[in-house]
């Protein structure tokens, strides 16, 4: 008899996963606290709803989150597929409908006779002794199931604060001093509200003064990716224009030149009434929102669809616990998967359930498991999350960083970039080629 796997979490690991184990023939149940219990951050009744951003990030093989997604494609990723087929235009990023996205994965469980979606929240591991388990729950686990993972790890355990970025309607978007571009000219998907230096002092003048929601329940470790926008503004006047705000590779149409500051909005649906804050992650208060970001040029009126909000996000002290399969390294029948591991993102999260998944399948087929390297994204990943020698681990990205580098220079940082995706993409190919169970 081939073992049935829990799952507990619906969201981008955890769907991944059922779907990798179910392709392999493998039953599931899957466990999500959705419909029953929400946390502040969850609106949707589906599973794999995306709380944050839209944004999968860049779909360019010169950035390595392009190549770990079409690392995940050539491993037939669920969260690929419903992310192509969602898509959005955003330029060189892949981004999505997030609604669409959701019922695509959420329909795909639905109609896969392995896999049983049961709306519960876990709250400990008791149920499932002697059955294997992939906790995918993510950086919002309920308080009772994150005390049975610390009584489970035996390890003291990390937490970072993250924020989704405020929508607004396109229709109330002032148009007439805002404008459609995309960066160096790469089509016209993103809307730019340019800045003078005086609007953009002015605005700086009033980000770092206004009133921030009530945190004072958590300890306040900001992780670096995820910023909240007014943090960002008081570590100095500028440091903004060197981030969301900043105006490389934009032409305003009015002056013929790349304004002081830009801020861009990136379509948030497939129909275009919705835009997102690219950057603008915060925990201001709801009414501060509305005054300070009105300063935008173009965002005069702006109609707020949701506020950015903050919450607090959990995750492990990956190395010396988990395996580079992302299996307990003191039980090899449970798993971990998503953000919890300590990867960071979207794309991420899922390319660690795609790993977590084949490999809790080969363990109950008997099959080889097979080797994701480190000169392969998801295998790169993975070392991160389980080896990371770093006394303050934290979570990661996927970088060409911790990919294995190249044995011979380039001095052109894309050129290297390509050659180092080209070879990871054939390893991937001769993995698939080498062993059934991919």
């Amino acid at each position: 008899m081939r073992d049935k796997v829990n799952i507990i979490g619906g969201g981008l690991a955890g769907c991944e996963a059922a779907y990798q184990l179910s392709k392999r023939g493998v039953s599931v149940r899957l466990f999500d606290m959705k419909p029953a219990k929400k946390t502040d951050a969850h609106v949707s009744n589906d599973l794999c709803e995306l709380v944050c951003s839209n944004s999968l990030r860049s779909d360019r093989l010169s950035n390595a989150v392009g190549l770990l997604k079409e690392e995940m494609r050539l491993l037939g990723s669920l969260i690929m597929k419903a992310a192509d087929s969602s898509r959005v235009e955003a330029g060189g990023a892949l981004a999505v409908d997030r609604v669409k996205f959701a019922r695509f994965v959420t329909e795909s469980l639905d109609d896969d006779p392995n896999i049983e979606i049961i709306s519960e929240e876990v709250t400990s591991f008791e149920k499932f002794a002697y059955e294997k388990v992939i906790v995918a729950t993510g950086p919002l686990t309920s308080d009772a199931l994150f005390e049975s993972i610390e009584k489970t790890t035996g390890r003291d355990n990390l937490y970072f604060f993250d924020a989704a970025a405020p929508i607004v309607s396109f229709d109330s978007i002032n148009m007439d001093r805002a404008f459609f571009a995309s960066r160096y000219e790469r089509g016209k998907d993103y809307i730019n509200c340019p800045m003078s230096e005086q609007e953009y002092m002015d605005f700086h003048s009033e980000l770092i003064k206004a009133e921030t929601a009530d945190i004072k329940d958590f300890e306040h470790n900001v992780f670096e990716g995820c910023m909240p926008i007014e943090e960002m503004a008081l570590r100095g006047p500028m440091t903004m224009c060197f981030g969301p705000l900043k105006p490389k590779g934009i032409i305003d149409p009015r002056t013929g030149r790349e304004p002081f500051a830009n801020v861009q909005l990136r379509r948030e649906n497939a129909d275009g009434t919705m835009f997102n804050i690219v950057g603008f992650q915060t925990h201001l208060r709801f009414p501060e929102q509305r005054r300070v970001f009105s300063m935008i040029p173009g965002l005069e009126d702006a109609e707020f669809l949701r506020y950015g909000v903050m919450h607090k996000n959990r995750f492990l002290r990956s190395p010396g616990i988990l395996l580079n399969d992302y299996s307990l390294k003191e039980n090899p029948d449970m798993f971990f998967a998503g953000q919890m591991t300590g990867v960071e993102g979207y794309v991420e999260s899922a390319a660690s359930g795609l790993v977590a998944g084949i490999m809790c399948a080969c363990s109950c087929l008997g099959e080889k498991r097979p080797v994701f390297s480190a000169r392969t994204a998801v295998g790169a990943l993975a070392e991160y999350v389980s080896s990371c020698a770093s006394s303050d681990f934290q979570p990661m990205n996927i970088n060409y960083g911790i990919i294995e580098p190249l044995d011979k220079k380039i001095r052109n940082k894309e050129l290297k970039n390509m050659e180092i995706a080209s070879r990871s993409l054939e390893e991937i190919i001769c993995l698939k080629e080498q062993q059934s169970v991919l």
